[in-house]
């Protein structure tokens, strides 16, 4: 398609936007004298600016551009996973908050040590680590995709300067900057948002009603198919699982166990926490609703035939959007980005700190942790930066489900651990290593009989096993990983002693604090 050319007024918005991003970084550098002040603000920031962070820090360029290529070519089936995040959290987010504020210094992963020793620490960082890399990459991707065709900027350079933008961010200000610059991303996000569906809207002849009426009857409404079926994309795999999303995102995830960390108190994390998962859910819904808007826009308009799903958006934006309202839009999709991969930085390096390097050289002053911590903030950002130029290569359509599936490959039963650890008492170190030895070989098997690979239309399965491969879809095989570690996790537990552990690291040691927390403030009042 022909690439419009951006106005001055836009241009400028955007070195506005970009300007700004390096001003966090350097607001906040003078306060990162130690390791606990980069990695965690010492909690120094408000309930409310956590909440927002942790919506800009699941907001990315997937939501901006993933959601809207999705909902113009399907239904928005992959908005269930998304819907099931508040279900299952509402109940759960109580205890694990404060359970983290407890029992761990910096790193998610040191619960799992405490709980099941250094295996399972090892492994679950191990599994995050992938996770956050494989999503990175994602980002810039479609970060660099969607600018190359909206302003004809080379993908390589819009990669390096948007990774060099964000390292520098990092290195500066830590985690108290990268807060603040999701605060402000997240008032763009929500401006740019509503501004283009309201747009659209005013577009569409015959407006919502004929939007809703053309979406339905093309099937681009609804969340179906709605059989129960696990062996192709249905309402039931997405609904299972984003249940297990749901806690290994707000249960074990570094990017979200971080923010906790940065609260003044476990009511104001509490309260930051219940801010983040009430708001991302209305953002996902509204990019995803931008795309079936689209839908319905160019069944009335021509599209050209090289516009597909995941560039439709960023058509439209140059396209039919008045110059300087391009270059707003244009600012909050790479403050997204920014936002998004400056949150895995900082979690990817105090994983690093906490789960290796201090390890590897226990004992050292503070200054000299600090010091690496910088250096791994600059290594994970070159390979982060490397892996997005790499997809850029081999990319292709579907990024959204893409990321899904990765996800799930890469979750490994991280939640299974989690859940056996704060639930059972019973499960022991010895059983859950068993669990994961069995679930690595699970999830090996799974990957290698369902993935083909080839070119053209000649593809082959990596492993062939017959009637023995594994046909359901990719996205149970996260939910399955999770299943087995909890079923072979407990019985494999049975045959070794029972640990003796420190009830703050179970849910039952969390209702027995609340209970005697209670019947304190009780005798106070009565004295």
């Amino acid at each position: 398609m022909t690439k419009p050319v951006l106005g001055i007024i836009d241009y400028c918005i955007i070195i506005a936007v970009l300007l700004i991003t390096l001003y966090f970084g350097l607001r906040y550098a003078r306060n990162q004298k130690t390791t606990e002040a980069y990695f965690s603000a010492k909690g120094r920031v408000p309930s409310w600016a956590i909440g927002m962070s942790l919506l800009a820090t699941l907001i990315s360029s997937v939501t901006f551009l993933g959601y809207p290529g999705e909902g113009f070519s399907n239904n928005w089936i992959l908005l269930v996973q998304g819907l099931m995040v508040p279900i299952v959290l509402l109940g759960t987010i109580w205890f694990i908050v404060p359970l983290y504020r407890k029992v761990i210094g910096l790193s998610t992963y040191e619960y799992f040590e405490k709980r099941f020793g250094s295996f399972a620490r090892y492994y679950s960082s191990i599994a995050f680590v992938l996770r956050q890399f494989s999503g990175m990459g994602t980002v810039f991707y479609l970060l660099a995709v969607a600018l190359s065709s909206m302003t004809g900027f080379n993908t390589f350079w819009v990669i390096m300067v948007v990774g060099l933008i964000i390292i520098i961010v990092n290195l500066l200000g830590g985690i108290e900057a990268v807060i603040w610059l999701d605060v402000f991303q997240g008032f763009m996000l929500f401006a740019s948002g509503i501004l283009v569906l309201l747009v659209i809207i005013f577009s569409v002849n015959g407006g919502l009603t004929t939007i809703w009426e053309v979406a339905s009857a093309n099937g681009r409404t609804g969340f179906g198919p709605y059989d129960v079926d696990f062996t192709r994309l249905t309402f039931i795999v997405m609904a299972i699982n984003g249940m297990f999303y749901a806690i290994q995102k707000y249960g074990t995830d570094q990017t979200v166990i971080q923010r906790y960390l940065t609260a003044r108190s476990d009511k104001s994390a509490i309260k930051a926490s219940l801010l983040g998962i009430l708001l991302t859910v209305p953002v996902w819904s509204l990019f995803m609703f931008i795309g079936t808007a689209l839908f319905v826009y160019y069944q009335q308009q021509s599209l050209p035939a090289d516009v597909n799903a995941n560039s439709v958006f960023p058509y439209f934006i140059m396209t039919e959007l008045p110059s300087g309202v391009v270059g707003f839009i244009l600012a909050a999709m790479i403050s997204a980005a920014i936002c998004s991969l400056s949150a895995d930085l900082n979690s990817l390096a105090a994983v690093g700190i906490e789960d290796y390097y201090k390890k590897m050289r226990p004992g050292k002053i503070d200054n000299e942790y600090l010091l690496a911590s910088r250096w791994m903030v600059a290594i994970s950002g070159f390979i982060a930066i490397g892996i997005g130029a790499i997809y850029i290569n081999v990319g292709g359509e579907g990024v959204l489900g893409i990321i899904f599936t990765l996800y799930a490959i890469f979750s490994g039963g991280i939640v299974g651990i989690f859940l056996l650890g704060v639930f059972s008492a019973r499960a022991n170190r010895q059983g859950v290593n068993i669990a994961i030895l069995v679930c690595i070989l699970f999830t090996s098997y799974a990957f290698l009989t369902s993935t083909k690979i080839g070119l053209g239309e000649e593809k082959f399965l990596l492993l062939d096993m017959g009637p023995y491969n594994f046909t359901h879809d990719k996205l149970m095989l996260g939910v399955y990983s999770h299943l087995i570690v909890i079923g072979v996790g407990y019985i494999a537990s049975l045959f070794f002693p029972k640990p003796i552990l420190d009830r703050n690291l179970l849910y039952s040691g969390w209702v027995a604090g609340r209970r005697e927390e209670r019947a304190q403030n009780l005798a106070n009042k009565n004295q």
